[in-house]
């Protein structure tokens, strides 16, 4: 006892291992065979109290010490290996038991683990074959013997190539395999293999590469099951995926210097619980079996289960085909088409790389302002408009209403008065409880938080879309589909949708490292902000909360409809949600009547959301199905902004995510082309077939065909020399 076993106290002390101390070489081996302790410590600095040597031949000695690491502490003077020289300080203990933990102790509990590994290879009711790099086999399991018909020594050290081949499968088919698994890539498809009785059996295989020592492929490993012919076969195949999750480990693997210590589970009583219970329903898994049969539930799952029933007695060609589906459907991107060169079609790749993704380069901050009062001069109720307004306002229901025309004689604050007369046409106060004072003071603050300075998102684009939201919900069979609640929340979302929008895209935020970007973890930055935003907004003046007069249901209700309309609006999400609507509204109201669509809408609200997510982006990006003269001034509208986030991408070094976008160079009749083919065609026409548009579509026919003319002159402007001319 002195400063140097002070000094290994304090250290597990400090890592929070267990520590026991023995003075005699006697208690030290009892000690030992009591605790398995994980790293033993010998003082070897004066051999005249015991035999450092002798003490760890005896601990070597017994079988609980194969994966015991020993530790000798030594005199400065010795300088050999696996030896700790002296040092009291307690730092220095406390890294060398780490050192050690990291090291020898984590590799002696992967040896440890092998028995364990291989118990349950052995168990496992999966076909496993394990190959070195030049595919000779070294080890297969039971399960693998009794589908070949092989015993394991008859297999053992043979080449693949030595086994018989069946001639059921593709002449070319070993190669394609080969190819792909020394690339390091895993392999899973359908392979007919020859048993030894001579009769070839079709498996579903899966190869792994292992990657080894010096960072090559050392072995692959094989798992294969049989595809199922009869519905005993399933059973047996369902059990035995059942047992392979409800299988244990005999060894605890507990960290006993770091009481991690863990109950150690009987194998042997969990198999014969398996075989000998009588129905599924009364036998207790374990937790992985439980989580394993919820995952059973989840609907891609059932379709990956549907097409692998279909797989079976599949020809060879449709059961390959169908394993391409289950590729499709195992990756993340189910609804993002995939886009050819950048060369086919730059207007294109550039709008989906500014809009849909995010870079992530750090660079120089923006900063957003944020406004949080107006003293804007607005009429007391919507009776007070001007004579000029109101006239304008009385047209507001039509879809030719002139959103331009609004924004001059209000002075760029159009969303005011628009919003007072929209939502008052559809009960808004009412239903909120609160006051047209209230409306007004919000609506004011709301349209005082858009940048007037930006040339697109500004408030006279959330009136446009707001305008556009209101026309769509008027429509018959939008009106039959939602609740008065819904009718709100989308008025609501509109009009906040792009609240304090700096004018840069997501893409150019995320590049810049701006607060926002941060703050949101660069995922749906801008449209996250607007809704939080809008919502501090809402709750900092009681003069303009909307919300105060609503009990807390509905406000909840209210706020995630309206969040959820917001974030539909990130461009990232776009297929996704226009592919839902296809194939959960369009294509089921083409099968049935009407009568039956509406109620299914009012019936289902996962279906009402769908209908809100479309309803909204519909409206944010209606700008093509406007007429012409509107269409092209919000076209070169948002061109501008655009070429000015080139402008400012330039000027700071950030990446240009939209090099397309460049005052002296782009086409914008080729930019809204390529809007209009990749995002707005598809998703007009399912939400016309839901709606009835045909104003709409018309515009859309008429403006496309403008832009089309424009690019077949090499026109580079909005409108043709002697349009601007005239």
């Amino acid at each position: 006892e002195d400063n140097q076993s002070d000094g290994f106290w304090w250290a597990c002390d400090r890592a929070g291992y267990g520590c026991n101390i023995a003075r005699t070489p006697e208690s030290a081996l009892e000690c030992f065979l009591e605790k398995h302790q994980e790293i033993v410590v010998i003082d070897h600095r004066n051999s005249r109290y015991f035999d450092a040597e002798d003490i760890c031949r005896s601990i070597r000695a017994t079988k609980p010490s194969e994966h015991t690491v020993i530790l000798a502490v030594v005199p400065r003077t010795y300088v050999l290996l696996c030896q700790f020289m002296e040092n009291s300080s307690i730092t220095a203990c406390y890294n060398e038991l780490i050192q050690i933990e990291h090291g020898e102790v984590r590799s002696q509990f992967k040896l440890r683990a092998c028995n364990a590994v291989f118990t349950a290879l052995e168990h496992c009711q999966e076909a496993i074959e394990i190959t070195s790099e030049d595919h000779v086999i070294q080890y297969v399991n039971p399960a693998f013997e009794q589908m070949m018909g092989y015993q394991k020594g008859e297999l053992i050290g043979k080449e693949l190539t030595e086994l018989p081949k069946s001639d059921k499968n593709h002449a070319d088919l070993s190669d394609t395999i080969n190819a792909c698994i020394k690339k390091g890539k895993e392999w899973q498809g359908v392979y007919y293999a020859r048993r030894k009785s001579g009769d070839s059996i079709q498996q579903h295989v899966k190869i792994t590469p292992v990657i080894g020592q010096g960072g090559k492929i050392r072995h692959f490993v094989s798992l294969k099951r049989l595809h199922c012919t009869n519905e005993s076969n399933k059973q047996h195949l369902l059990l035995a995926h059942f047992k392979r999750f409800c299988f244990a480990f005999t060894e605890s693997h507990s960290f006993k210097c770091k009481n991690r210590r863990k109950d150690s589970v009987d194998v042997k009583s969990i198999t014969s619980q398996s075989s000998d219970a009588p129905s599924l329903q009364t036998r207790r898994y374990s937790s992985m079996a439980r989580i394993h049969s919820m995952t059973i539930e989840a609907p891609i799952t059932k379709v990956i289960n549907i097409i692998n029933a279909a797989q079976e007695n599949s020809p060879i060609t449709v059961a390959e085909a169908l394993d391409r589906v289950l590729e499709i459907l195992r990756t993340t991107e189910l609804y993002s088409p995939q886009l050819g060169t950048k060369d086919e079609d730059p207007h294109t790749s550039d709008l989906v790389g500014g809009l849909m993704t995010v870079s992530k380069i750090s660079k120089d901050e923006i900063t957003v302002t944020k406004v949080f009062h107006s003293h804007l001069s607005v009429p007391n109720t919507i009776n007070d408009v001007p004579p000029c307004i109101a006239q304008l306002l009385d047209n507001e229901e039509s879809w030719d209403f002139n959103i331009f025309e609004l924004e001059a004689v209000t002075n760029k604050r159009p969303l005011v008065y628009l919003g007072l007369k929209v939502f008052g046409r559809f009960g808004v106060p009412e239903f909120l409880n609160c006051s047209e004072a209230t409306l007004r003071a919000w609506l004011q603050v709301m349209e005082a938080n858009y940048h007037s300075s930006n040339a697109y998102h500004n408030s006279t684009h959330a009136a446009d879309v707001l305008h556009a939201t209101a026309f769509f919900l008027g429509k018959e069979r939008v009106k039959g589909s939602l609740g008065h609640l819904d009718e709100v929340a989308a008025l609501i979302a509109a009009t906040i949708h792009d609240v304090d929008h700096p004018g840069r895209t997501n893409s150019f935020l995320c590049n810049a490292g701006s607060e926002l970007a941060v703050l949101y973890n660069d995922t749906a930055v801008l449209e996250s902000h607007h809704t939080a935003l809008a919502f501090q907004l809402t709750a900092k003046d009681s003069k303009c909360n909307i919300f105060k007069n609503i009990d807390r249901n509905h406000y909840r209700t209210l706020r995630q409809a309206i969040i959820d309309m917001v974030l539909a609006t990130e461009m990232t999400k776009h297929f996704e949600h226009v592919n839902k609507f296809v194939n959960s509204i369009n294509k089921p109201m083409s099968e049935g009547s009407d009568c039956e669509c509406t109620a299914n809408m009012k019936n289902f609200p996962d279906n009402q959301t769908l209908i809100k997510r479309m309803m909204i982006k519909c409206a944010d990006v209606a700008n093509p199905c406007r007429p012409l003269e509107l269409c092209i001034e919000w076209a070169g509208r948002i061109s501008e902004e655009y070429f000015a986030q080139t402008d400012e991408e330039k000027r700071q070094g950030l990446p240009v995510v939209m090099p397309v976008f460049d005052r002296n160079t782009c086409s914008i009749p080729k930019s809204q082309i390529s809007f209009i083919d990749y995002f707005i065609t598809d998703m007009f026409d399912a939400w016309d077939a839901f709606a009835h548009l045909p104003v709409l579509m018309q515009h859309l026919a008429n403006n496309y065909k403008h832009w089309k003319m424009l690019d077949e002159l090499k026109c580079k402007s909005l409108r043709l020399p002697s349009e601007n001319n005239n």
